[in-house]
Parts: structure tokens; sequence; C-alpha cells
């Protein structure tokens, strides 16, 4: 069966129980750096998250909000539970984003990882996603990599 996406906000039950695993897992990823990565990841306002859900049990997520720059979001929160990598879940979440995100009338996604996550550098570059001076509150940081992708392009 092919995991289903549900759109929704960061209220939703399932959004903040993944993203509670992924703060978990960046927690030990991340180390002392991590309070400085957490305090540009509220969920508190965010009106775009998808959930996976695969034979009824959520499994993954992912978010947008708008970013200052003109007809741009910021991809956030991505996550998909340990036990399901690997089968192309991440990328079916990040396609939704970017989608709902296009339908929405925003033409391009910026994001922000560390280099501590190969699989998620490999996820963005695989998705068409090209490396970009670290913006923002990430200017400067060593153990960022940020990435844009024009979403225009990405529809077929």
């Amino acid at each position: 069966m092919a995991p289903s996406l549900t759109q929704t906000d960061s209220s939703h039950p399932h959004f903040v129980a993944l993203v509670k695993l992924l703060d978990q897992e960046l927690a030990q990823r991340d180390g002392d750096e991590h309070a400085f990565y957490a305090r540009f990841n509220s969920i508190d306002s965010l009106k775009h998250c998808l959930v996976a859900y695969l034979n009824h049990q959520p499994v993954a997520c992912g978010a947008f909000k708008a970013h200052s720059s003109p007809c741009t979001v910021e991809i956030k929160r991505m996550y998909v539970a340990e036990e399901h990598r690997g089968k192309g879940i991440a990328g079916l979440v990040l396609k939704g984003l970017e989608d709902w995100a296009h339908n929405l009338g925003f033409t391009s996604a910026i994001l922000e990882t560390g280099k501590r996550q190969h699989e998620a550098v490999a996820l963005y570059t695989k998705n068409g996603y090209g490396r970009i001076p670290n913006y923002g509150q990430y200017e400067g940081v060593t153990n960022s990599l940020c990435f844009r992708k024009e979403l225009s392009s990405s529809l077929k």
C-alpha cells in the first residue's frame, strides 16, 4: 500500500508527535549545537503541514512557511520514522509540500539542513535542490547547509 498524505497545520496531534521524535533525533545528532537550531524550529504557527500515513499509521511529516523572500517558502520539519526510511516516503512528502506551495502561488523553496544529516542532503540533492549561501540565521553557521529549488520547473 502506498503512503497517503494529509494536509493539516501544526496543531495536528500526529504532526506534533512526529516532530517530537525529530527533535529527539536532532538533539542526539547536533549535540551542543541543538539549542541554537531549536530556536528556529518552533511549530506553533505552521499553517502548511503534511503527515504521511502508511497503513493508517503516521510515519512521516514535513511543513513549509512563507519566507521573507518574495514567492519563496522555507521547507521545515522533515522527518520519517526510522523504521520507514529508505522507502521513498521522504521524497513523497517533499513533493507534496512543493506541489502545495506551488498551488498557492509560490515559485521557489529554500531550506536548511545540517552537515551531519547525510540522508537529508542526499534527499534534497536527488530532488533538484542546489546549494546556496547560508541565509538568515544560518549565515556563518558551519554545521548548516542551505538549498534552493525553483518550484515552477519541478512540476510536470
